[in-house]
């Protein structure tokens, strides 16, 4: 009886999980813009990204208890905000008057510029709790290296031994422990994910292929992002220890899939190509799941684009509206 009873109970949690479905909330645009994208959500559902004022201005935003803050730019007409943390602090990029791109880090709702490593660029993708930052910038002779930002100052990572321009060098999350992944060149051209740790750069591997870029870390240590395979094709994989997971396609896609954000459960969000469009995705309980389809019918809705995911399982990203790109924040069931 007693195993009879468990039997049921596991077929009752694993016909729910596989029918998880969530409610969409349109982010909505700012004041005379059209057009907007969600890239991170913090725990109490605070989402940074980007939104247009114009048909040529697009400012950060912090969205929270269902209003939409302009947060402007640091005088140049485009800025996005990557990643929020659990204060609300927001750190990205923007450009400036000149124009040039400048990393920033939010105080309140400002944008502060956080400097470069003498090469007077730079861009910002990640921040934990702690309020350290991870990015890229220009050194002065135009190299391009992974930063991480911490106490007011910047720290130049190094790369996996090239030495080149460009924004393949860069660090794209960092953990609660100051654990920072990214993707670097190596000496012999080809880019891999790279995790950095105690003044440490580490090499990641492949699912097979030459190529891998980590995107995001979780407080577990494991990291999501995109690796190649032997045949060539490009998936989203998660770690486990040093091993690479592949995740895989939608069925019967060859697509190519790309992990963009995972939370502290290692459910991992992302995107694919699937039928030559974008579809956002999440992987948990070792499937894949094409997020339109776990959205209402009808709803008006594609979801292209899934980058960021909290502990309750809450995505946010972009997608069409009926065929307006808007920022969303999906909300599990």
């Amino acid at each position: 009886m007693k195993s009879r009873a468990s039997f049921f109970f596991f077929l009752l949690v694993t016909t729910f999980s596989a029918a998880q479905t969530y409610t969409v909330t349109d982010l909505g645009t700012l004041p005379g813009g059209n057009s907007s994208g969600a890239k991170a959500v913090n725990a109490t559902a605070q989402v940074t990204g980007f939104a247009f004022q114009s048909s040529t201005i697009s400012d950060v935003f912090r969205y929270s208890n269902g209003s939409m803050t302009n947060l402007g730019t640091l005088g140049g007409n485009s800025a996005i905000g990557n990643g929020i943390n659990a204060s609300g602090q927001i750190a990205g990029y923007s450009t400036n008057a000149t124009p040039t791109y400048r990393a920033f880090v939010t105080k309140g709702d400002t944008l502060t510029d956080i400097g470069d490593l003498g090469g007077g660029s730079a861009v910002a993708y990640g921040i934990n709790d702690s309020g350290q930052v991870v990015g890229a910038a220009y050194l002065a002779n135009l190299e391009v290296h992974p930063f991480r930002y911490s106490n007011g100052k910047m720290t130049d990572l190094g790369t996996l031994g090239s030495h080149t321009a460009g924004w393949w060098n860069v660090a794209s999350g960092i953990n609660k422990f100051g654990v920072v992944v990214g993707t670097s060149y190596d000496a012999s051209g080809n880019f891999f994910g790279f995790t950095w740790a105690n003044g440490k750069m580490t090499k990641m591997g492949t699912l097979g292929g030459s190529w891998s870029q980590a995107y995001a870390i979780n407080n577990k240590g494991q990291i999501t992002g995109l690796a190649y395979t032997a045949n060539g094709s490009g998936h989203a994989f998660i770690t486990s220890g040093t091993k690479l997971i592949d995740l895989g396609t939608f069925a019967g896609s060859t697509s190519t899939t790309w992990g963009f954000g995972i939370n502290n459960l290692g459910v991992v969000v992302g995107q694919s190509t699937f039928q030559n469009t974008y579809h956002a995705f999440v992987f948990s309980g070792g499937k894949i799941k094409d997020l339109n389809k776990q959205i209402p019918a009808g709803s008006g809705w594609t979801l292209t684009e899934a980058d960021g995911i909290n502990d309750a399982g809450q995505i946010v990203g972009m997608g069409l509206k009926n065929g307006q790109q808007h920022a969303y924040l999906l909300t599990p069931q």
